[in-house]
């Protein structure tokens, strides 16, 4: 009987209990469902933020690079483009390398297959490079290095820092009158100076004409010897040395890339030169006022970075130019040449 009454009571409370909890659930129903529907719209935003950034961790870049040429400064600024690529996006970047061998021609063949390929970003190494690069693209992002006045190059009259378009980049300009200032502080007594540099290429112009004023500011005759490529070199430098008590050779790179033809006619015939750039005075110089290359190259790649990853507009990015300059010397030519250095000035580190 006890058994009985227990099992009744039972049944009626759990009648009750759910009567109870009928009655207090059903003017929630709506908002129940409500606060459920916020929860997955919210897991939702969620899971498509998540898929969001995991796309853009994912996201890969391909940049090709056209170097007019194989010498230390243009190498040099390659590489640290790669590096400060490399350093901010590790394997998510991969490299087009390709170079022209010094042919202007050859520029444009690489670029035209960087723009079949739609690479994402090109970087022009050097003036033909560039001038190349923005002949065959109005729309990929294009950077150039390791060229001297980007309104020479690129015929932009007053150019006022900014390219716009699709173009912006570094140059290598150094301070031409601090050039001009270094040769006085080393020859004082020299009366002609010779401008040696390859008339076909815009920038090495800009460079002796720009010199050649703060030269004659100081009291030195100047004479222009041009070649027009490496087949007339050794006859052109033959004929300054000849003539000249110094040679002043600016950035460019014919000049860079024969510097050793240079200096097997001038350190016999006991003619210093003076360059625009490290790389050449490596091989055929005496002293020189100098940018870093591959810093040049850095500050490229972080542009490049901003460009890839942060939405940086291009159009509007000033060209850069080299922060600091370095008074060098290369210590054999000026031993064989009987130069006396001042204090200074960093000894060239010459490879072997």
């Amino acid at each position: 009987m006890k058994k009985i009454l227990a099992l009744l009571m039972t049944v009626a409370m759990v009648g009750s209990l759910t009567a109870c909890g009928g009655n207090a659930d059903t003017p929630n129903t709506a908002e129940s469902t409500e606060n459920s529907q916020e929860a997955a719209n919210a897991a939702d935003t969620e899971t498509a933020a998540a898929e969001n950034e995991a796309a853009g961790d994912d996201e890969t870049y391909v940049v090709g690079i056209c170097q007019l040429v194989q010498h230390d400064a243009l190498d040099a600024a390659t590489q640290g483009f790669m590096d400060a690529l490399t350093d901010a996006l590790g394997d998510k970047v991969t490299f087009d390398v390709q170079n022209a061998q010094g042919d202007s021609n050859t520029c444009s063949t690489i670029i035209n297959s960087f723009v079949s390929s739609d690479v994402d970003l090109i970087l022009a190494n050097a003036t033909p490079a560039l001038q190349a690069a923005v002949a065959g693209t109005n729309e990929i992002p294009i950077l150039g290095t390791s060229v001297t006045e980007y309104g020479v190059a690129l015929g932009i009259d007053g150019f006022d820092g900014t390219v716009g378009g699709n173009v912006s980049g570094t140059s290598d300009l150094a301070p031409l009158d601090g050039q001009a200032d270094m040769l006085q502080e080393l020859f004082p007594d020299a009366k002609t100076v010779g401008l040696l540099y390859c008339s076909a290429e815009a920038n090495s112009q800009y460079q002796v004409d720009t010199i050649k004023a703060f030269l004659e500011e100081k009291g030195y005759s100047c004479e222009y010897y041009a070649f027009s490529d490496s087949n007339d070199i050794t006859s052109v430098v033959t004929n300054a040395a000849d003539t000249v008590d110094v040679i002043y050779v600016p950035t460019d790179n014919t000049a860079a890339s024969n510097a050793e033809l240079i200096n097997n006619v001038c350190v016999p015939a006991g003619v210093p030169v003076v360059a625009g750039e490290e790389g050449i005075c490596a091989g055929c110089g005496v002293a020189t006022l100098s940018i870093s290359y591959y810093d040049l190259g850095v500050a490229t790649g972080k542009m490049a970075v901003r460009i890839l990853t942060e939405g940086a507009d291009i159009s509007t990015m000033p060209i850069e130019y080299a922060p600091n300059f370095t008074k060098k010397y290369q210590a054999a030519n000026c031993e064989a040449l009987n130069i006396t250095v001042p204090e200074g000035y960093e000894a060239i580190a010459i490879e072997e």
